[in-house]
């Protein structure tokens, strides 16, 4: 038999293998091309599921950010009310320092006042002595004719 020449029966399980690899080779892309499919799904799953945890990222600084900045605006606060307290605290020992320093003047003025009043009192016994005495006088006058 000539080389070119092939039986019928060895051509046709030539032909059977040849459709059999052919068959195994479609079917090993298609498999290699759902493997793909599922690569290239699970590969966008992952950057959908990165772009997800990008976002969580962002929105966790953001929060951060108003946390520190409401911190910040809390210290202030605290720190203005500080020196409000020290303000008041310092107005209060000028207001107590001022307050004794009234009292002491008052009671100064009292003690002035009662000087006052004494020395008055004084004053008027002093004159009711004198009236005393001039009546004493008109009054001897009166009775002595010859020292008029």
């Amino acid at each position: 038999m000539p080389k070119d020449h092939i039986p019928p029966e060895q051509d046709r399980q030539q032909a059977e293998g040849s459709r059999e690899k052919a068959e195994e080779t479609r079917q090993d892309a298609e498999e290699h091309r759902g493997i793909t499919e599922e690569k290239r799904i699970s590969a966008e799953s992952g950057r959908n599921e990165a772009e997800q945890f990008r976002r969580f990222a962002e929105e966790a600084r953001e929060v951060r950010d108003q946390h520190r900045d409401a911190l910040e605006t809390f210290r202030q606060e605290r720190e203005r009310l500080r020196e409000a307290g020290e303000t008041a605290r310092a107005a209060g020992e000028e207001a107590r320092v001022a307050a004794e320093a009234a009292r002491l003047a008052a009671v100064e003025a009292v003690q002035a006042t009662a000087e006052t009043l004494q020395a008055t009192l004084e004053n008027m016994k002093v004159v009711e002595e004198m009236r005393r005495t001039l009546r004493d006088i008109v009054a001897v006058n009166r009775l002595d004719p010859s020292s008029n």
